[in-house]
């Protein structure tokens, strides 16, 4: 049995990946740990780990002198505490996961020796993994052609994004039938920061079109706690089937059912898109320093699995022609489900413990213990 820590920030984006592998090392009889900052109480709540370590961390951005240097003592705190806690657990190797949280206990990991993977979820390098990209042995990317990348002379695998254990079962799962009369499902989700452009833009996109295509939706929207009744009286008026919640427990389950998904383009949205296997209209989340969600999106766009909206030329009235050409075209939503699901990587957790296995062997012969 060895011992690895996972380390990602606290949002849904970079922990879900982390607890796909999680669960895997679990699987193969390995320890884990997870080091993260406090918002781990929103997403991580069922994280598979032995122990959770919170590690002081922050965002150096900005130009205001007195928070830069702010920044700097956090992070400096956060590499010592983690510091201590490495000596103690003594892990094989860390598995980092992107976002300024990860920074610290990476650091502290490259002071004791100990290997170290860093995971990059998006087609763009986050800047805190191209900081980090010096300590690390090696880089492990989800998509080929990964921006950045480049810039840093580690060894590179292109692994995909792990997903969790509840998407697993959904992967390659058939393109549900779709004729000219039956029901047509549609999933919208924008996550935390993106449900509330699109409960402003879908509803009034529905609303736009023909009364006999309209009748035949069902659509699943997930919409923020303070706008649902809002919403709800959108889709009321125009006579649309619609389910909201604030949060959807089973969303790949949704996602898989699915004819059509209207979403943010997020690393894990695409991912679970491409290894479920369904296209989508992608509304990547605007004002991001390196539009990596454009760049994650223009990747199943280029494969034939998705398309692009940009929100700020994105209108109810654009969008609801988009919908109609899409949803009286079966055979083209049909093909752009195979074409996503060509593109998925279903063993990337696989992938990805093999490597940490690998390492944290190196580690082991390195140290001289017995290995197992």
């Amino acid at each position: 049995m060895k011992t690895f820590v996972l380390i990602a920030g606290g949002t849904g984006g970079h922990l879900f990946p982390a607890m796909a592998l999680a669960q895997e090392l679990i699987r193969r009889g390995h320890a884990v740990e997870l080091m993260t900052d406090h918002r781990v109480a929103s997403y991580g709540a069922d994280f598979p780990a032995r122990q959770i370590h919170i590690v002081p961390a922050a965002t150096p951005s900005g130009a205001n002198p007195l928070k830069l240097a702010g920044a700097a003592l956090t992070i400096m705190r956060g590499i010592g505490t983690a510091w201590g806690k490495l000596r103690k657990v003594r892990p094989d190797a860390v598995i980092g996961f992107g976002g300024y949280p990860t920074f610290p206990p990476f650091i502290a990991a490259n002071l004791l020796g100990i290997p170290g993977i860093l995971h990059e979820q998006n087609a763009v390098m986050g800047r805190a993994n191209r900081a980090l990209a010096r300590f690390a042995d090696i880089l492990a990317m989800s998509f080929p052609n990964t921006r950045f990348a480049d810039q840093s002379n580690l060894e590179k695998v292109v692994t995909g994004n792990p997903v969790r254990d509840l998407v697993r079962p959904l992967a390659g799962k058939a393109y549900p039938p779709l004729d000219g009369k039956g029901p047509i499902r549609l999933v919208v989700t924008g996550g935390s920061q993106g449900a509330r452009a699109l409960s402003d833009i879908v509803p009034a996109a529905i609303a736009l079109l023909p009364d006999d295509l309209r009748n035949r939706l069902q659509i699943v929207q997930q919409a923020r706690a303070e706008d649902i009744d809002r919403v709800a009286e959108s889709y009321r008026q125009s006579r649309t089937s619609v389910e909201l919640a604030a949060f959807i427990p089973d969303l790949p389950a949704r996602i898989a059912s699915a004819h059509l998904v209207i979403g943010r383009a997020g690393a894990s949205t695409i991912t679970e898109l491409c290894v479920i296997g369904r296209p989508a209209i992608l509304i990547p989340l605007p004002g991001a320093l390196d539009s990596d969600q454009k760049h994650n999106g223009l990747f199943m766009e280029e494969g034939g699995g998705g398309w692009v909206a940009e929100q700020a030329t994105l209108s109810p009235q654009s969008l609801a022609t988009r919908l109609h050409a899409l949803l009286t075209d079966p055979p083209r939503l049909t093909r752009a489900a195979a074409a996503a699901l060509s593109l998925g990587q279903p063993r990337a957790v696989e992938k990805l413990a093999d490597l940490a296995e690998m390492l944290g062997g190196k580690h082991t012969q390195i140290e001289g213990r017995p290995t197992p």
